[in-house]
């Protein structure tokens, strides 16, 4: 099973950017791509070619987020929605459980990082998004593959 890779599209027009150079970085971002390039409602659809400013006050900075995916739909009703979409693991989605009966190991402060980083980088992609009329969702397992899980 791969986990890494590089993406061939069958339909390289409908592609924004380099399609000799789309990577993959989990089976799960592999299932979207191959949605979005066989998906007849998708138009366009970019992988890592949008970024999008954020600042995250565990480090004081400002940082560039880049969202998985931006994908153009046409909807049956004629006009097109445009959706920035992050694919991650649905137990990112929660803040970590921390034992409150023992000292908090190096682990559980990294979960807390990484957790409240992406929870910037979202409210960052939201406002975003909402300024230009698209919209933004974060796409799990539970999301992508419903019936098995």
């Amino acid at each position: 099973m791969s986990y890494k890779g590089r993406f061939f599209p069958k339909h390289p027009t409908k592609y924004i950017g380099d399609t000799t150079s789309i990577v993959y970085r989990s089976n799960w971002e592999r299932t979207f791509m191959n949605y979005c390039d066989t998906n007849p409602a998708v138009v366009r659809w970019s992988s890592e070619e949008l970024y999008i400013p954020y600042y995250f006050t565990g480090d004081r900075k400002w940082h560039r987020y880049y969202p998985d995916f931006m994908v153009e739909y046409q909807t049956a009703a004629g006009p097109r929605d445009i959706w920035v979409i992050e694919v991650k693991p649905h137990k990112q989605l929660r803040p970590p459980v921390i034992p409150t009966t023992a000292k908090p190991k190096r682990r559980h402060l990294r979960e807390m990082m990484e957790y409240s980083r992406n929870q910037a980088k979202w409210a960052a992609a939201d406002a975003y998004c909402t300024a230009k009329g698209w919209k933004f969702k974060v796409l799990t397992e539970k999301t992508l593959y419903p019936t098995t899980i």
